[in-house]
């Protein structure tokens, strides 16, 4: 269960041309320069603090970070993933390949969730969805050292008290026998295991499912899932009902989003909504609030408590949104159409994790330094686009990876490309000037008298084109700290 802090980041917007508008992207902070002097005095006064009674001297100091880590801070005063619009933060979350994960999870756990719904009453693609959005089925820890991150944020910025006492719960975890030092690492903020527990939430309803004596939330599967539905039962879960469902506005439907003003279903009846499909509503709920995540004009729910208890995980509507749609699909056993009924209110919609990568490999190949391709838009992959924006033409160059810039720079098909990995009938990809891997890329390309292709005077389209996906390269740092790229196409 990730922590919510609601530090929000304000969006720049700068008027380009008479009617083009530019949203800049927020620059991360730098990391501060934590004094190590100030970060040991401030342990030594946490030791014997009552927030730490019940942690041992020995597992105090066996645990005790050296030095602080400034890159925590750094997280706590940015957290990107709140400007995201809505169909950019549900496309990234719920893909075709996570519900087809998330159905071979089912498969392969159904006999322990099948105990897991006896026993808590919580329906088991409600559980999945939350391990899905969590951690990716448990393909996707946290690596930060809990206790390096926690003691950081106990001594340094703002909400030092909370997390003090993540801190010692976090002590109390490996005291107690739980989980192995060795396995606590997580998020920056202190989220940790496959459902992504925060440390005092572990010490309050973490279960051992297996049986083995052990609350292990990291290794087991069974402890992780099981706990999660302690959790969603405690929250006030109710066996049996839905999250909610998507509906259908009735023209000229005026009204605000606010999932907490609950209505029993007879109220949205009388008032034209149905079914998304058009059919009447189910009498499945007992009462229900109307989510508009994006306004009338987009997709709209009735949720339930249910959907609060998603919620009460991780305090985000979308969030909560992303659980309950990846668990429908799911249930469904449907990876075919990840899209709501209604479409959400834009002409460029958001990207899946695959069309992630592709932007990232095709920004790669033009010779962008954007780190690994992980699907994962980060800042470089954000500086990468707004350069390649920028140099092309492209109004507004935001940084952002939608549907229009996924095929700006892959192309909806290319049976051929130039030597760069771009279509051979589409616009060559340019690397920035000052982009000094492009100038690499370049410089190897005509050098190499390996190379099948022509060596081109400029970055012009080759006349001569190979398969896309054969054009690769990947960067090689030798000793002496000289960059080199090295391509890895067809055992190259």
């Amino acid at each position: 269960m990730r922590l919510s802090l609601t530090s929000t980041l304000s969006l720049l917007s700068i008027a380009v041309g008479l009617s083009l508008a530019s949203t800049a992207q927020a620059a991360k902070p730098p990391a501060p320069d934590l004094s190590n002097s100030q970060f040991q005095q401030c342990l030594d006064g946490l030791k014997n603090s009552s927030k730490f009674r019940g942690v041992d001297s020995s597992t105090f100091n066996n645990y005790r970070p050296s030095q602080p880590d400034p890159s925590v801070i750094q997280s706590l005063n940015y957290q990107p993933e709140f400007q995201k619009d809505v169909w950019d933060y549900l496309a990234s979350l719920v893909d075709k390949e996570r519900v087809e994960d998330g159905i071979r999870a089912k498969h392969q756990w159904v006999d322990t969730l099948r105990r897991i719904e006896s026993r808590y009453g919580v329906k088991a693609e409600h559980v999945l969805g939350v391990w899905g959005v969590e951690s990716n089925f448990g393909q996707t820890l946290g690596k930060k050292p809990l206790f390096e991150s926690l003691a950081t944020l106990s001594c340094f910025d703002r909400r030092q008290s909370y997390f003090q006492g993540e801190y010692a719960n976090a002590l109390k975890i490996v005291q107690n026998g739980d989980i192995a030092p060795s396995d606590m690492t997580g998020s920056w903020a202190g989220a940790f295991g496959q459902t992504q527990f925060m440390p005092s939430t572990f010490l309050e309803l973490a279960v051992d499912f297996d049986g083995d004596g052990r609350r292990d939330l990291v290794n087991s599967v069974p402890d992780a899932l099981a706990s999660t539905a302690n959790f969603l039962d405690k929250r006030g879960y109710r066996t049996g009902e839905p999250w909610g469902y998507e509906v259908k506005l009735p023209s000229g439907f005026w009204g605000a989003s606010n999932r907490k003003d609950k209505k029993s279903i007879s109220h949205w009846r009388n008032q034209g909504l149905t079914l998304a499909n058009g059919s009447p509503l189910p009498s499945t709920l007992s009462s229900a609030g109307l989510l508009l995540p994006a306004g009338t004009d987009g997709p709209a729910f009735l949720v339930g408590k249910n959907f609060d208890t998603f919620y009460s995980y991780n305090a985000s509507e979308n969030y909560a949104l992303a659980i309950a749609h990846l668990s429908d699909l799911i249930a469904r056993e449907d990876s075919s159409k990840t899209d709501f009924v209604t479409a959400w209110p834009t002409d460029d919609p958001g990207i899946s994790r695959q069309q992630a990568k592709d932007i990232q490999q095709a920004l790669l190949n033009a010779g962008y330094d954007i780190g690994e391709v992980d699907g994962i838009i980060g800042d470089n992959t954000r500086t990468a686009i707004q350069q390649y924006q920028s140099s092309h033409g492209i109004f507004p160059a935001d940084g952002r990876a939608g549907q229009k810039f996924y095929r700006a720079i892959v192309g909806n098909t290319a049976p051929t490309s130039n030597q760069y990995g771009q279509p051979a009938n589409s616009r060559p990809l340019n690397p920035a000037p000052a982009d000094r891997m492009g100038q690499l890329i370049q410089q190897q390309t005509r050098a190499s008298s390996s190379n099948t292709y022509s060596a081109q005077p400029s970055m012009q389209p080759s006349t001569q084109t190979a398969p896309a996906s054969n054009i690769r390269y990947r960067r090689v740092t030798s000793p002496d700290g000289t960059v080199k790229l090295v391509r890895v196409d067809e055992g190259l």
